[in-house]
């Protein structure tokens, strides 16, 4: 699983969280001698009809349909004769929003105290305490700052809060006050610079990737309910279909990892063939639809040296 893959020193950006190109390419040097690639159309094929997957079989997937996806990992592939599966939030690439988890991303990467993006949250929840009824931040930062193996306490209380814990349309306000004030960027214009657009992604899909969908608004799946649910799903396909996929293999990657039965049931009867979730650990093919809720290794669960010795996950395949 990858997100951010990009030439981080000169990027506009270079404190963002994300692998480096040049370390991408020594993981899948990595990745191309201790293991073996396979294509999305393979493992569907696993699933639905038998099909035995070589030995330390990988497929590498990239969530949120970044530019660099594009400039820097799929020509990269294309000469290397590795398939992608890139996942592409749909409204992000239509209407030019920034996703709030992304806008988040930004503004962390934009201070140089955190301390500072703290005072800044206390001054939100006042403002908007009484229009929402929002608790106090010492309550919120209490119940929500538990560090986890990517990020210290105080990130984590960032992200939990501006992501998950707070209704939609309070945090959408929050954020976006944040990103004026952060990051001072039009949001549109970056949007452009940061995803990609209708044309690469059918140029990957004609030259042999897979793109699948992630959904239309990069919701939480399980906060909606079943009706929204197929709603955002229902428009992510149409988007597929625009951009050209096979519609016969179609597959999703649940946003945050979110799904509940509600996303399992409607995927069964949309014909979706997998569903990857971002639960650490490697896939066992079988069991009641293990086919929508595929675990995936991170970029930081192995070697990005290509002369790094086998891990603990090669043992496990």
């Amino acid at each position: 699983m990858y997100h951010y893959v990009r030439d981080l020193i000169h990027s506009r950006y270079p404190a963002i969280k994300g692998l480096d190109i040049s370390l991408f390419k020594e993981q899948v040097g990595y990745l191309k001698k201790h293991y073996n690639f396979v294509t999305i159309e393979e493992v569907i094929d696993t699933y639905y009809n038998g099909r035995e997957l070589p030995p330390k079989a990988v497929l590498l997937t990239f969530d949120d349909a970044y530019i660099d996806h594009f400039t820097y990992v799929f020509p990269f592939l294309k000469k290397e004769g590795i398939q992608g599966a890139f996942y592409a939030p749909v409204k992000a690439i239509e209407e030019y929003e920034v996703l709030d988890v992304n806008k988040l991303h930004f503004i962390l990467a934009s201070v140089n105290d955190i301390v500072h993006l703290l005072d800044e949250i206390r001054i939100q929840l006042d403002l908007f305490r009484e229009e929402y009824d929002l608790d106090t931040f010492e309550n919120y930062f209490s119940r929500l700052a538990v560090s986890n193996r990517f990020d210290s306490a105080e990130t984590i209380f960032v992200k939990r809060l501006l992501q998950v814990d707070l209704t939609i349309e309070v945090r959408k306000k929050i954020v976006n006050n944040l990103f004026q004030k952060f990051v001072k960027m039009d949001e549109k214009s970056f949007s452009r610079e940061l995803y990609m657009s209708k044309d690469q992604l059918s140029c990957m899909v004609d030259n042999g990737m897979h793109v699948g969908s992630h959904c239309y608004d990069h919701f939480w799946l399980s906060s909606l309910s079943a009706e929204k649910q197929r709603e955002e799903i229902l428009k992510s396909k149409r988007f597929l279909e625009e951009i050209g996929c096979d519609m016969n293999n179609w597959t999703i990657c649940y946003p945050y990892g979110d799904y509940n039965q509600d996303t399992i049931d409607i995927l069964g009867v949309s014909d979706c063939k997998l569903g990857f979730t971002t639960k650490v650990d490697i896939a066992d093919i079988g069991g009641v639809n293990g086919q929508y809720t595929i675990p995936r290794l991170d970029t930081n669960d192995l070697p990005r040296d290509i002369s790094a010795d086998i891990e603990e996950w090669y043992l496990k395949a």
